[in-house]
């Protein structure tokens, strides 16, 4: 029995010093998954070189959306107060137009009846201005009474609002008191431009009756159009007076124009984004209201660790470099990209590696890529 005891006992023995070994194998595996061993010849071939990453400063960009936008008081809508027929207009979209040209014509029997009721207006204040001085004299020397004074100086103050009121009706319909006579009434009446600019928009015909509240016309002023970029609030802040950037129309993507930010909303609306406005520093007339734009905005420099484009390689989803730890090993290490700029990435250590200490493989990063699966695939 006792014989047996120790037989049992050395049996165990050597059955785990012989399993030591594989369990050692194991964990060093699992060490070197991720690392290349190359000889000299293979390093050769694969065309490897490292270096330390280098500091730079670069610039992030924010890709933004908007319009084509302008302020209110460059963009005018013209309509005609008293309505009337539009008997004539050589207006179409895209027509340039200047401030005091006549752009229609209308015409209505409203028209002939203001300037009547102001020329009939305007007799009855002569025959009661020179009663109320008539009226004065008596009243003075007490030849009437002061009441028929006082009543012919009530029609004659009645009458002097009723000529200022139709004064005004007539400079509405761009109509002059001032020179309208008995001898110039007249049936058409002209609508003028109130701005230099373009039409966008035109919306009566010839013979067309043209209600006060209806817009003939839309006219823009060029000279103030501008960019309405949208912006998230988290980039924001990052928007200043005097920012230059560069947006496209979204149908003509290679396009750029030259824009400069001059002023920053201080409101976030429901989606958690504000607006930025840009002057156009090279507007085209193509440009419209309403068009929409895509741009990009080059943000204030910052110094960051940058490697070739070259060195990061790009596995299961995720990115890395290879370490190389000494002339012949190399680790794969993953990392984070930032900004990319003339050919160099920024990298952000996801590890405790200090990279401004390490060499990075910056050229015959794939081809350690490549030998590191077959490694895996041996394995």
């Amino acid at each position: 029995m006792n014989r047996l005891s120790i037989y049992l006992a050395m049996l165990v023995f050597f059955t785990a010093c012989n399993s030591a070994p594989e369990v050692k194998k194991v964990t060093n595996d699992s060490a070197n998954e991720n690392t290349v061993i190359l000889d000299s010849q293979q390093l050769m071939n694969a065309g490897v070189v490292s270096e330390v990453p280098q500091v730079q400063n670069v610039h992030s960009t924010i890709k933004v959306n908007g319009t084509v936008d302008v302020p209110p008081q460059s963009l005018v809508s013209v309509s005609f107060p008293l309505g009337g027929y539009l008997k004539s207009t050589a207006l179409l979209p895209g027509y340039p137009v200047h401030k005091g040209q006549v752009i229609a014509t209308m015409e209505d029997q409203s028209y002939v009846q203001l300037q009547q009721d102001y020329l009939t207006a305007k007799a009855r204040m002569e025959y009661l201005s020179a009663d109320v001085e008539r009226q004065k004299e008596l009243s003075d020397a007490d030849a009437t009474s002061k009441k028929n004074y006082q009543l012919v100086l009530s029609d004659y103050k009645t009458q002097q609002a009723i000529i200022r009121s139709l004064e005004e009706k007539l400079r509405i319909i761009n109509i002059n008191p001032q020179t309208l006579t008995v001898n110039n009434i007249s049936r058409m009446v002209s609508v003028y431009s109130p701005i230099n600019g373009y039409v966008t928009q035109v919306n009566v015909n010839i013979g067309k009756y043209v209600n006060p509240a209806d817009i003939m016309f839309e006219l823009v002023n060029p000279d103030d159009i501008h960019a309405a970029i949208t912006v998230f609030e988290k980039d924001l802040t990052s928007f200043k007076k005097g920012m230059k950037g560069k947006v496209a129309l979204t149908d003509k993507p290679d396009e750029f124009f030259d824009v400069e930010v001059i002023l920053v909303t201080k409101n976030i609306d429901e989606s958690r984004a504000g607006l930025v406005h840009c002057h156009f520093e090279n507007p085209k007339h193509e440009l419209l209201p309403g068009m929409f734009l895509t741009g990009v905005f080059e943000m204030d420099g910052k110094a960051a660790t940058v490697v070739p484009e070259d060195a990061v390689v790009r596995y299961m989803g995720k990115q890395y470099v290879f370490i190389a730890k000494n002339e012949n090993k190399f680790i794969l290490t993953e990392i984070e990209t930032g900004v990319m700029e003339n050919g160099m990435v920024e990298i952000k250590q996801k590890e405790n590696i200090d990279l401004l200490q390490t060499k990075v493989v910056i050229k015959g990063a794939y081809a350690l890529l490549g030998k590191l699966k077959n490694k895996m695939e041996e394995e």
